[in-house]
Formats: C-alpha cells, structure tokens, sequence
C-alpha cells in the first residue's frame, strides 16, 4: 500500500470528510478487543461506496468489511489496511407482498421483528443472531435449524475491485454450511427474502422463546459466538466440554461456563489471549476424540 499515494488521493476528494487515521478496532467487535486500523469509513451511501473503490484500486490497498463484529477477531496488531463499515443508510427494510428486501447494515434481531410484525415468518430465528444482513449473507448465518439461505431470493454485490455491481440468486452464491462464494472485496449492498404467510402473535411467541433460550443457555459479556463449528452430526460444544475446559482460562479469555463453545473476554482484555485460548481448545478436541474443529470466528491479523 503507498501511503503516499493514499494521502493524496484523500487530499483531492471528498473522502478526506468519511475516512479516519489509526482507528480503534475494539469497538468493531463483539469481543471489544483487537488493535487499530490504518484507515477506518463508515459509508454514507452509494456514491461514496463508489469512490472508496476508486482509492482501493489505485493504492492497492488491503480492505477488510466489518459488518456488527458479532463473529470477528481482528488482533492486538491491528489491521494495516482499510476498515469498511455500511452506515445506516444501508439499514432500511422494506415489504412488499412477501418479499422483503433489507440494507446490507440491517440488524438482524430488527429484521426478524420487523416481519412477524408485518405478518410474515421465516427469519424468526434471527433474532437471535447478533450481526447485519451484509454479514448474514456473506457466511450463511443461522441457527435454531435455519439459515439465511432458507429464504433469501438474491443478493446485490459491489465489487470493490472491479467497481461493478451484481445480482446474485441463492444457486450463484453457492450458500453452504457457514460459506458463500462472496470475496473479501466484495460487499452485500441489499438482500431480497421471500418469507410465508405467517401469524403476528405466533410470531412473536418464537421471537419470545428463542431470546429465553437463548438467555439461558448463552452466555453475555463480551464473546462473538461460536467459535467453531458444529461437525457432521455433532456439536462443537458437546466435544468441547466432554475435555473438561469449561472455565479454563487464558490470560482474559476463558471458555464459557455456560457454554463450551463461546469464549468470554474480560474488560480491556487480549485478543491474543482468545487466539492462544482457540488453539488450546482445538489442540484438545483433537487429541481426546480425533476431531479437528474448524474455526468460525473470521481471524484477522493471526498465522
């Protein structure tokens, strides 16, 4: 990346306004740790999307795309790049019939509120997933027995690197298990879902007992998730905790009492300290039951 080249480029455009020197990463994440990034912009909107892009390929610069953080670790080094956030002009959510269509910012717990109270289901289970449809998208999110897949029609893409927009259906995006086809230069502008015909009251009773449960089995405090993934026909969490690391701890990371497969960090803690944690775990898992666990958490910044 030239710097130089950089600084120039932001001294003859209007992105000077939208972009921040040496910003801090621990208020991107859900884990609230990690170092800083060269350069952070929160996007306004399109046009502005549009010239940042500009500024990516003429500097060559690294881009990471961070939607709520809910499933990302970036590392106390930081990030020697630029840092992409959508702003809220990317959170709207509309409906139409059954097809809603939400901005690549949109909460999912909003999203999932918001159709069962315009009588629509499908995306119940989202409210339980702290992150933004952009992010939903890009990885598959799911849970409860769901996924984002299960509903979404499309997705439209900005190409940060080519600087052209696309308009993906569920078959071109090749939506697996916690995988899409989506690049790290690629970014989900909006999404369509086409949900069923639902009942409001209904609706809210899921809504009601997915938070319940997932107050009771999950637990608070700073964490992003799951950590691993489930493998085929098993749990993450079960094998975990069958190895006795519940509570164990590592400088401020500990893994969950409450559930083996989350990692809690303790306040202005070490987002090293979660890493060396995760490799413990997996290193565990797989000398007691011969399972190697695959990382869910998006790491940035580690080996």
């Amino acid at each position: 990346m030239d710097d130089d080249l950089v600084a120039k480029f932001l001294a003859s455009s209007n992105l000077n306004k939208e972009v921040a020197g040496s910003y801090d990463l621990g208020q991107l994440s859900t884990y609230r740790v990690g170092g800083k990034a060269k350069f952070f912009t929160r996007v306004s909107n399109l046009a502005s999307l549009e010239g940042i892009s500009e500024l990516i390929t003429e500097s060559e610069m690294k881009v990471l795309i961070v939607g709520n953080g809910s499933n990302l670790l970036i590392s106390d080094s930081g990030f020697d790049g630029l840092v992409i956030q959508l702003g809220e002009n990317f959170e709207n959510i509309s409906v139409i019939n059954q097809e809603v269509t939400a901005g690549g910012a949109a909460s999912l717990p909003v999203l999932a509120r918001h159709t069962v109270k315009n009588g629509l289901s499908g995306l119940e289970w989202a409210v339980g997933v702290p992150g933004t449809v952009g992010g939903a998208v890009r990885m598959n999110a799911g849970g409860h027995g769901a996924s984002i897949s299960d509903s979404l029609l499309s997705a439209t893409i900005f190409d940060l690197w080519t600087k052209k927009y696309k308009n993906l259906n569920v078959e071109e995006l090749k939506m697996e298990y916690r995988s899409t086809t989506i690049s790290n230069y690629e970014i989900v502008v909006d999404s369509s879902f086409s949900l069923d015909i639902g009942n409001a009251e209904k609706g809210d009773e899921r809504i009601s007992e997915i938070v319940r449960w997932r107050r009771e089995n999950q637990p608070g405090g700073q964490n992003a998730g799951s950590v691993f993934m489930n493998p085929l026909g098993d749990s993450a969490g079960r094998l975990i905790d069958a190895t006795g690391l519940k509570g164990y701890e590592i400088g401020s990371a500990m893994v969950s009492e409450k559930h083996a497969n989350f990692i809690q960090v303790k306040p202005n803690g070490s987002a090293d300290d979660v890493y060396r944690l995760m490799k413990v775990v997996h290193a565990r898992v797989l000398e007691e039951t011969g399972v190697s666990l695959e990382t869910e958490t998006v790491m940035v910044g580690f080996d």
